[in-house]
């Protein structure tokens, strides 16, 4: 008999805050013994004869979590991303239209991530059982036989016989009260586990009979599933499915339901009281995790991170909780368990939403900048002797020593003269100026294109000329045109470069050639588009929009894959993907860097691919984002997964720009709602690489273990985080 074992991932955990959080549910972090509960569950499975490896259905937002949580224990798995949580019935018939496209007389046995069963070898017996009842065509969960009047599981009355050691279900019961419980337990009712056993048929056929809805929305989104280095994503067809549990929507409803009793220990550990009960306990029946020093205590849990810089001590108590996080502690009675949930709402309060928090992140951001990175990166970061800007200051803040690139320049008179533009006090014209006067000064070569680098003391060092550089040169103009009393000059000497720029580096084959190693790429282009964008809104004329729409329908027709909707990064003199590993290469951050660009364009032309164009860049960004960390990683492989799980700083202001600009144009609420979520949670991932003693510097990598690379912070950084800055201002005043 061959058994799909299909393991339910969603769920939050509240109830075991704060060490459970929706960006990092119970089931991923190891509660006992060391191990997740997913990783318990995954070995368990491995038990049931005939079992094939598992199939996990979770979140998009939670694919690194199980991705590293396989990993750690060296296991394999099919993996289902919801794009976004449709409830269990949705879950369950993605998993039956996967199963059954492959075998339709299999057997799953679908079960949940977070329970607790120490005992694989009983499991394995009672999923046997339940599936011989099966493939009679039953309906199978597993009873929970009680030990105590539990009032935080519901209930399972069970009727007679219908094979060896499985019982139909008389009726389902709703989570009671504490007198109701008793009842319940004397009357021989059954915990209900919420592990389910049946053939793919019959599943099928029960969705077809009772919930049409949600199986044919699950078996279009399977059918339109897309592999991605984290797992198979259902596509779009899926979020059309009913919001209902399996329980309702099914096994209330079905004529076919049935129990398997069960007498081994089980626990869904849905609290810290049922963790404590779960565990194993020192001489005075306390579990502690951490460093803490207990004098008198007994019967009492107490967690607390690794690392966390401060002495604990708990003195005369028992019965109690205390749990601990890196920002968050909570003191509970033990028997206040279930209440935490309770106190996990309102700890987000006054910005439990999206919106307020992201309002509440626009205000912390931009005193950050004002008070801090705009100060310090004039007063120490500019060269006040030879002019122009340095490209690194250590992390105690002086300069460091060494070459001088041409971006660096036009990036900081670009942030000086948008600091203007936003009012920020400080009078920043000198600043705004500084940097494209010395690269007039320093980098003009006798063509008239500039150079990319000079030495410390503004002799030529690196006589390329990059399209990367003048691009940012022209962006950086734009924005000064906009602040100048009389912009004509600049204009003028821009359109007069824009010329030349075609002249000399434009390609027969369209776009333009980059110098150096990688001459045909998106990444110049992109950054060109963006100083078109500029000199639009300046009011430049024509030949601005002419050019940013040539670079659109090159990004559309050539560097965005027309099957997968993401954007590489390096290609042939044809523009086909370059050979091997450099034509797979795909960048989380300039997935988002162009779909904000995308939306930009679309918002000034109604370009309707450009705008489709910028929600799937969107989706395929959205891939690479570490859920562990919260963090877009640098770079995924399109056909073997994660190439880099290094973390930059620039990535995440891309990730907060773009999910900002789709939430701004997305009239779905729902959609809209997703959007600000993650760029709720990229302004917070943000935040890490700023929070560094000297205020108004950074960190610029972070790696695949949550540490930070020791090193100085570039200059060249500013300029993207500007970039969130005025996305949050901007969505924070409507």
């Amino acid at each position: 008999m061959t058994i799909y074992p299909v393991i339910m991932c969603g769920g939050s955990g509240t109830r075991v805050w704060p060490a459970s959080r929706p960006n990092r549910p119970k089931q991923f972090i190891p509660l006992i013994e060391g191990r997740s509960t997913f990783q318990s569950t995954v070995s368990r499975l491995a038990a049931i004869g005939g079992a094939r490896r598992p199939l996990v259905i979770g979140g998009v937002a939670h694919a690194d979590w199980i991705r590293r949580n396989l990993a750690e224990i060296g296991a394999e798995a099919d993996i289902l991303l919801e794009p976004e949580p449709r409830d269990s019935a949705a879950a369950v018939a993605a998993a039956v239209a996967w199963v059954a496209a492959r075998d339709p007389d299999a057997v799953l046995a679908i079960v949940a991530a977070d329970h607790h069963i120490p005992d694989a070898g009983a499991f394995a017996e009672a999923i046997a059982t339940a599936a011989k009842a099966a493939r009679a065509g039953w309906i199978v969960t597993l009873g929970v036989k009680p030990d105590h009047p539990a009032t935080a599981y519901g209930y399972i009355a069970p009727g007679a016989p219908v094979e060896d050691g499985v019982l139909a279900v008389a009726r389902f019961v709703e989570k009671p009260i504490e007198s109701r419980a008793v009842a319940l337990v004397a009357d021989g009712c059954l915990w209900n586990s919420g592990n389910f056993i049946a053939t793919a048929k019959t599943l099928t056929d029960a969705f077809a009979a009772f919930a049409p809805a949600v199986g044919e929305a699950a078996r279009q989104g399977v059918a339109q599933a897309r592999a991605y280095p984290t797992g198979w994503r259902l596509g779009e067809a899926f979020l059309g499915a009913p919001r209902i549990s399996f329980d309702y929507a099914i096994m209330e409803k079905t004529d076919r339901a049935a129990v398997a009793p069960i007498g081994f220990a089980w626990s869904d550990l849905g609290a810290w009281d049922a963790i404590w009960s779960a565990s194993d306990h020192d001489a005075s029946g306390n579990l502690v995790q951490g460093e803490v020093q207990l004098i008198d205590v007994s019967d009492s849990l107490v967690r607390l991170p690794a690392g966390l810089p401060l002495e604990v001590t708990v003195l005369g108590l028992s019965n109690l909780v205390v749990v601990a996080d890196e920002r968050r502690l909570l003191i509970a009675g033990m028997a206040a368990s279930q209440a935490v949930k309770t106190a996990a709402e309102r700890s987000q309060s006054p910005a439990a939403d999206p919106e307020s928090r992201l309002k509440q992140w626009a205000a912390h951001y931009d005193l950050w900048l004002r008070t801090a990175a705009l100060p310090l990166w004039w007063s120490v970061g500019a060269d006040h002797e030879h002019g122009g800007y340095l490209d690194l200051l250590d992390m105690a803040g002086r300069p460091v020593a060494g070459l001088r690139r041409a971006r660096v320049q036009a990036r900081q008179s670009y942030v000086y003269a948008q600091a203007i533009r936003m009012g920020a006090p400080g009078g920043w014209r000198e600043a705004a100026d500084q940097g494209v006067a010395y690269m007039r000064a320093a980098y003009r070569r006798p063509d008239g294109l500039f150079r990319t680098a000079v030495t410390d003391g503004g002799a030529p060092l690196d006589e390329d000329a990059y399209l990367y550089d003048h691009a940012f040169y022209l962006m950086a103009s734009a924005t000064l045109a906009t602040i100048a009393d009389d912009p004509a000059a600049i204009r003028a000497e821009c359109e007069s470069l824009l010329d030349l720029i075609r002249r000399s580096m434009g390609h027969p084959a369209g776009g333009f050639r980059e110098a150096g190693a990688y001459p045909f790429q998106a990444n110049a282009h992109m950054h060109l588009l963006e100083a078109c964008l500029a000199w639009i809104e300046a009011g430049g004329d024509d030949r601005w929009r002419t050019l940013a729409g040539e670079i659109v329908d090159l990004a559309l027709n050539r560097f965005i894959d027309a099957k997968g909707g993401f954007l590489r990064e390096f290609f042939d003199a044809d523009w086909n993907p370059a050979p091997g590993a450099d034509g797979r290469q795909v960048e989380p951050g300039h997935q988002f860097e162009w779909a904000w660009l995308m939306a930009r364009w679309s918002r000034l032309t109604g370009s309707a691919p450009a705008a489709a164009a910028a929600r799937r860049l969107f989706d395929c960004g959205a891939l690479g984002v570490d859920g562990v960390r919260s963090v877009a990683i640098d770079e995924l492989d399109e056909l073997d997964g994660v190439r880099s799980a290094r973390a930059r700083l620039w990535p995440q202001t891309e990730y907060l720009k773009a999910s900002l600009m789709l939430a701004a144009r997305e009239p779905d609420a729902a959609r809209r709602g997703d959007y600000l979520t993650h760029a709720a949670r990229a302004a917070e991932g943000l935040w890490g690489y700023l929070d560094v003693p000297v205020k108004g510097l950074w960190r610029d990598k972070r790696l695949d273990d949550g540490r930070y690379i020791d090193e100085p912070a570039p200059a060249s950084s500013l300029y993207h985080i500007l970039g969130g800055v005025i996305a949050l201002a901007d969505f924070a005043a409507g």
